[in-house]
């Protein structure tokens, strides 16, 4: 492009007196900045806040981690108590009941048969409603009635038989008579019960056939069956005398009995498992049991792994290739087998958990120290490295205060990475039974899982609540741990590693 003369020409009759000197009798000089300077972690706090993700699972872990420390606090009930008598019982929600909604009640749809029928309808509170009666023709053209009716799993434990001295039944006597809440109700007479399956069945105090079908009086109400007493006031039978009469055989409404036992009525918010344990304290309890764990282990392989892993970056050599070594035949050992033999040899001199923390450790640092390895064959040879070697700077310096520092980063989120592994990993040995973590005071999510599979069809809550917890935990720390790569080194966001 050419430019012709007589285009400038408006600008050829220009003075300097339209030019001003910006910095006139000024000193230039660099301004001093307004805002405070931002370290790095600051930084990478800032760089993880902005992802949401991230966050929301950070919070999740939390809410988590409180839930693993608190619940086994403040249950009612107490992780390290059962009740066989309230085994496989269904998930109960308190306000679900108050609002009536038949979810989360502690009840089951059932279809039964007119024995079945029979048995709770003598069972207070056991069936809460009725759907509907009708008949079926079965084998040989016979005609048999089926009940649809909803079942409370908690009720349906009906009478149980008790054994007291006579200081605790004349305790629950007079805990009769503060309260009006009847405990004790009339001994079935056995030699009454036609059908041997019922025989010792406190809760067959009904006149009924061999085949269990209650005979009933012409209003339909079921006639009883109970031992008489002629010194009672009523004229039954409320307790048998055992061991020379320093024993008492009692009848008991169970629900009652519960609450005067420990104050609270059976009410498990996550249903209780095959023994009758709380499910919700339970599973706190070994979620407790998983994360510290597997923060532990996480914490001393980070130190040893970082001890071994910068001698191997910063020194090199024999020592890098003899630990090169040694670690290539320690990735070639079968995990499964080790702990195996671990578990066989030692868990019964140390414990199942101290053998399965010695387990982790003795394989979760390897991945560490290369991590560290890595990172300071990166930085070792970086300018400020050199320039602080030059003036002086020995090697422990150089590695803490100048190497170590720039890869932390890297190395703390390598080790966070590595708490869903170890979790994982405890889950799958538990619950293959190659780890044994099931006591009155013990138990983890994968022992759990274990002991409920074999329900899974009739029972599902006791495997669904474990499987829910680690399948949500193991998301959030891994989304966690992604979130805390992308902030320490945004070089790396979005790369799988």
């Amino acid at each position: 492009m050419s430019y012709k003369p007589e285009q400038f020409e408006p600008y050829m009759d220009m003075d300097d007196s339209g030019f001003v000197l910006v910095q006139d009798q000024e000193r230039l000089h660099d301004k001093k900045l307004e805002t405070k300077p931002v370290g790095f972690f600051r930084d990478a706090l800032h760089r993880f806040s902005r992802n949401r993700g991230s966050v929301i699972c950070a919070v999740v872990i939390v809410i988590l981690a409180l839930y693993a420390i608190i619940a086994p606090i403040v249950s009612p009930y107490g992780a390290n108590s059962y009740d066989g008598y309230y085994s496989y019982s269904l998930p109960k929600n308190e306000l679900f009941v108050d609002l009536g909604i038949e979810f989360w009640d502690g009840c089951s749809d059932q279809t039964m048969n007119q024995q079945t029928y029979d048995y709770y309808s003598a069972i207070p509170g056991a069936i809460v409603e009725v759907y509907d009666v009708y008949t079926a023709t079965v084998d040989a053209g016979r005609e048999v009635t089926y009940y649809d009716v909803r079942l409370d799993s908690y009720a349906k434990v009906g009478y149980v038989t008790v054994l007291l001295t006579a200081s605790e039944y004349e305790a629950a006597l007079a805990y009769e008579e503060e309260t009006g809440i009847q405990l004790f109700y009339p001994v079935v007479d056995t030699d009454q019960v036609e059908n041997q399956a019922y025989k010792n069945d406190p809760n067959a105090w009904y006149l009924h056939n061999s085949k269990g079908v209650a005979d009933r009086d012409e209003d339909g109400n079921l006639q009883n069956i109970y031992l008489t007493d002629e010194d009672s006031e009523d004229g039954y039978a409320y307790y048998i005398t055992k061991m020379n009469g320093n024993q008492y055989q009692c009848r008991v409404l169970y629900s009652e009995w519960y609450y005067y036992q420990h104050g609270v009525y059976a009410s498990f918010i996550f249903g209780a498992d095959n023994f009758g344990y709380d499910i919700c304290a339970r599973l706190a309890l070994g979620a407790r049991l998983s994360l510290v764990l597997s923060v532990l282990v996480a914490s001393v392989s980070l130190l040893i792994g970082i001890v071994i892993g910068s001698l191997e970056g910063y020194y090199g050599g024999t020592f890098d290739l003899l630990m090169e070594r040694v670690k290539d035949i320690l990735y070639e050992v079968p995990t499964v087998v080790f702990m195996s033999l671990f578990q066989i040899y030692l868990a019964q001199k140390l414990g199942p958990v101290v053998t399965l923390f010695f387990c982790f450790i003795f394989f979760n640092w390897i991945g560490t120290s290369s991590t560290v390895r890595a990172q300071f064959y990166r930085f070792k040879g970086q300018e400020y490295v050199l320039a602080a070697r030059t003036l002086g700077a020995k090697d422990r310096r150089l590695i803490f205060r100048h190497i170590l520092p720039n890869a932390a980063g890297f190395i703390i989120t390598t080790s966070v990475l590595s708490i869903p592994s170890v979790i994982f990993t405890e889950a799958n040995m538990t619950y293959l039974g190659i780890v044994n973590l099931q006591s009155s005071t013990l138990t983890s999510v994968g022992t759990m899982l274990n002991n409920g599979q074999s329900t899974l069809s009739t029972y599902p809550h006791c495997i669904f609540f474990p499987a829910a917890f680690i399948s949500i935990l193991l998301i959030c720390f891994n989304i966690f741990g992604n979130g805390l790569r992308d902030a320490f080194n945004p070089s790396l966001r979005g790369a799988d590693e």
